[in-house]
């Protein structure tokens, strides 16, 4: 084991490709220490096995207060560890408050739930579309991806939609790598206004709930009127906790997906032979939507982890108190796990990439994530079975950020026929 931060340069969100530089960290040696712009020094996974084992090592914590003043110097943290809960939501926590947050909200996302929100999907998906113009560049993140997403996790948790477009600026910079350029406030300011934005949207709908009292319920309730429901139940849920929870809720619900789709269809328009077998079988869509996030997922990298003791991976030797993270899209091409790892191949099955992470902590979301993509890539591709690029390859834009990978815009044309 190294005793100073290897010098391994690592693609952050911007980068167009980084798939070849992640070939060259699984070649040598796949677990490397590697240091930050910010100064933080963390162990970087990149192969499959380690990266599975990684995700659900029970010897691994996801509490931050294990290596707090280093985390709040790179920016992954704010306040104060002692008493500020905003830090604790779902995944940065481990059982028993994991399961019992977890547990809070896990009906909200179940398949028949899921199932229940298709029509309402459908419906949403078809209105956008009916609002495009074939015949002009669209930006099919900006004017379809992004309005699914955030229309079908606003009903969701309770959120209003109207309210939306300046909270997107937050969860972006929230988002963002810190130091990047451009970023248009800090990761601090962005929670600042994230918290006032729901601290608000809370006092609102207690404020409804106390008038309502005694009215016969009108059908599931959203993920926020449940929360506040188990509070008035004697349920121990703190304000700040609540907040956390929405915050994590809101960003991890509509960005992956916005990007899963955006990332898809840019794949699909880079090997025009699977857009043609896609489009002749919709039936595909299933096969399709895990190659899609196999080949360029939208959680590039997981969040961070803690060791409790030191950890032995291969030759490497992670010591406690080791940060530990796992580059998944490195992962999902390691080629000791999958044939042909960098060839996109829709009917590829079996198909167990990480892209929804693995153990405790895999994405609560995956029923309506699923179902979303089927219904978004199916409604475009039966109305416009041959969509292009509407600018060249190299002027896309890929976002900064650390954790996700996704384009800034994607503009195309549509050609319906």
């Amino acid at each position: 084991m190294t005793e100073r931060p290897a010098p391994v340069p690592l693609p952050d969100g911007s980068d167009p490709d980084p798939y070849p530089r992640y070939a060259a960290l699984r070649a040598a040696g796949g677990v490397h220490l590697v240091q930050e712009p910010t100064g933080l020094c963390r162990w970087t996974v990149t192969g499959y096995e380690h990266g599975r084992q990684m995700l659900a090592d029970p010897r691994l914590t996801k509490d931050p207060r294990a290596a707090w003043d280093e985390l709040l110097a790179a920016g992954y943290v704010t306040g104060d560890a002692e008493t500020d809960q905003y830090m604790f939501h779902l995944l940065n926590s481990d059982p028993p408050d994991h399961t019992r947050l977890r547990g809070m909200i896990q009906r909200s996302f179940s398949p028949g739930r899921a199932a229940a929100l298709r029509p309402r999907i459908e419906r949403t998906a078809a209105a956008l579309l009916d609002g495009l113009d074939p015949g002009e560049p669209v930006d099919l993140i900006a004017d379809y991806a992004l309005p699914l997403a955030v229309r079908t996790m606003g009903e969701i948790l309770g959120v209003p939609v109207d309210d939306f477009d300046e909270y997107r600026v937050w969860a972006s910079a929230g988002l963002t790598r810190p130091g990047a350029a451009g970023a248009v406030m800090s990761r601090a300011e962005a929670y600042t206004h994230m918290r006032r934005f729901f601290a608000e949207l809370i006092g609102r709908r207690v404020a409804e709930l106390r008038d309502a009292v005694g009215a016969a319920p009108a059908g599931e309730p959203d993920v926020l009127t449940s929360l506040l429901l188990a509070r008035e139940a004697g349920d121990p849920l703190t304000e700040q906790e609540t907040i956390a929870l929405l915050i994590f809720l809101l960003n991890t619900g509509q960005e992956p997906t916005v990007s899963m789709l955006a990332n898809g269809v840019l794949a699909l328009l880079n090997h025009p032979d699977q857009l043609e077998l896609l489009t002749a079988d919709l039936g595909l869509l299933p096969t399709a939507i895990d190659e899609f996030l196999r080949y360029d997922g939208s959680v590039a990298l997981s969040t961070l982890r803690i060791a409790r003791e030191p950890i032995e991976l291969g030759d490497t030797v992670i010591p406690q108190g080791g940060i530990v993270s796992v580059i998944m899209n490195s992962a999902d091409r390691d080629e000791r796990r999958f044939t042909d790892p960098d060839r996109l191949d829709i009917t590829r099955h079996p198909n167990p990439h990480l892209a929804y992470g693995h153990g405790i902590h895999r994405c609560l979301g995956v029923p309506l994530a699923r179902m979303t993509g089927e219904i978004a890539f199916g409604e475009l591709l039966r109305r416009f079975p041959r969509p292009r690029l509407a600018c060249a390859p190299e002027e896309l834009q890929w976002r900064p950020t650390r954790v996700m990978r996704g384009l800034a815009a994607l503009p195309v044309l549509l050609r319906a026929d």
